[in-house]
């Protein structure tokens, strides 16, 4: 890394003390950049890099709420509004007791480069409680969004800051939310939140965009190798919107997916994943994957384990930030892994990367191969602004053409700078030059 570089880092991780996930953000982008401040010593100049890691508005506030006993309960929530410099503030909510500053902020600097790749107007954010919905009641969720949002309505608007939903936060809660948000403000604002539901100014392929764009993405870097998913052994992590949708779109072109998870162990179905079964068991009754194995005749569950103990060709980690680390990386390279796309933000660890990457192993980094969510969240707002409604075909054929681009912008930058097939390295610097250029042009601000 070059010293201008470490200079910067060394300034982020002190002034940040503790925020171990958005540290490995930032230190994963800046390993990229060397090459690009040699050509463009303006961007020294200016301190883009430093701008560039200092959000421009940090949001922390306390959302009280009663659960069905009676009892108040008190969550803490954030918005951190990142970048602003190519269009308003964009990116999700997260309701996980995870969720902290770091997180939020890790999240929201990853949603700089990557909105910046879907080519769309948009700029970085991110927010989110440590509120966990799980085992509550619809009525307690309900009334922890309306909370969340008498806050959160004063910093947000179409042409400021446009939430969406994340972990925890589905169609069901962006409806709380905005119907919240329009009884506090009196207006049918549709641009102030994605991931609405279609009767009521949401965009179709929305909630299909995130695991079908990382599918798209990985079939057309499958392509530059000649090979497809067809005949493919598939495995993916998670079994939410994203796992199941990334599943769905990968049988579609032919794969064989034999296992998904959840945080408390993984299914494994030689037969093939069978997604009406999945969807009733996790969309419908939101159960535990263990669920399934026990409905599923033939598959069998593996508690307290990570899906990646089960052999792949191609694997599709869509959970969680860190959840396939080295061991996991080594073990799946010895069984013939030949690529990963992350349906999520950061799932893999830098080691991990590194192996991967040293084996010949086709890797997508999330910015890239998962923008197809927030993507799509631009296409609704487009909608909204025009009081349109497209149809399913059109908006999934705008989702295929911007993964496209987004594929070939970071495999064309990589060539460029010396390194073709490396996908981290593309997604970095096409993502940071085009935020760097508009940050110069916008002046110091």
């Amino acid at each position: 890394m070059q010293v201008q570089l470490e200079r910067v880092l060394e300034q982020v991780l002190a002034r940040n003390p503790g925020e171990r996930e958005f540290h490995q953000a930032v230190t994963e982008v800046f390993e990229s950049l060397g090459p690009v401040l040699e050509r463009n010593p303006q961007y020294v100049d200016a301190a883009v890099l430093e701008r560039l890691c200092e959000p421009e508005r940090q949001i922390i506030f306390r959302v009280p709420w009663v659960d069905d006993t009676g009892q108040v309960r008190i969550n803490r929530g954030f918005r951190v509004e990142f970048n602003s410099a190519l269009g308003p503030f964009k990116g999700g909510l997260r309701f996980h007791p995870s969720v902290y500053l770091g997180i939020v902020k890790f999240l929201g600097f990853e949603q700089v480069f990557k909105n910046s790749l879907t080519g769309m107007p948009i700029g970085g954010g991110k927010g989110g409680s440590d509120f966990d919905p799980r085992g509550r009641s619809a009525g307690e969720v309900m009334r922890f969004c309306q909370s969340f949002m008498t806050e959160l309505y004063r910093h947000i608007g179409e042409y400021t800051d446009v939430p969406a939903g994340d972990i925890g936060v589905g169609g069901r809660e962006i409806g709380w939310l905005f119907g919240q948000y329009k009884r506090i403000t009196n207006r049918y604002e549709s641009g102030v939140i994605t991931g609405k539901g279609v009767t009521w100014g949401g965009s179709l392929v929305r909630t299909e965009a995130t695991g079908y764009g990382t599918v798209l993405f990985a079939e057309r870097m499958l392509a530059t190798r000649g090979l497809s998913f067809d005949g493919m052994r598939v495995t993916v992590s998670g079994s939410g919107n994203v796992a199941i949708h990334a599943i769905e779109k990968a049988q579609a072109l032919g794969a064989h997916v034999v296992a998904c998870s959840d945080s408390l162990g993984y299914v494994v179905d030689e037969a093939g994943i069978d997604l009406e079964i999945l969807r009733q068991v996790r969309e419908v009754e939101r159960l535990p994957v263990a669920e399934y194995a026990a409905r599923r005749s033939g598959a069998h569950y593996v508690a307290s384990a990570r899906v990646w103990q089960v052999d792949a060709q191609v694997a599709l980690p869509c959970a969680t930030q860190n959840e396939l680390d080295e061991n996991d990386a080594k073990r799946l390279v010895d069984a013939g892994l030949l690529a990963v796309a992350e349906g999520a933000n950061m799932p893999t660890t830098p080691g991990a990367v590194a192996l991967l990457q040293s084996a010949g192993v086709l890797y997508a980094p999330g910015k890239a191969a998962n923008a197809g969510g927030v993507a799509t969240s631009a296409l609704e707002m487009q909608q909204n602004a025009s009081r349109d409604a497209w149809s399913f075909e059109h908006t999934e054929e705008r989702l295929a053409g911007i993964m496209a681009r987004i594929h070939d912008n970071c495999a064309e930058t990589a060539e460029e700078y010396g390194d073709p097939g490396n996908y981290v390295l593309g997604a970095n610097i096409a993502g940071f030059t085009k935020v760097a250029d508009a940050m110069l042009a916008l002046g110091v601000v």
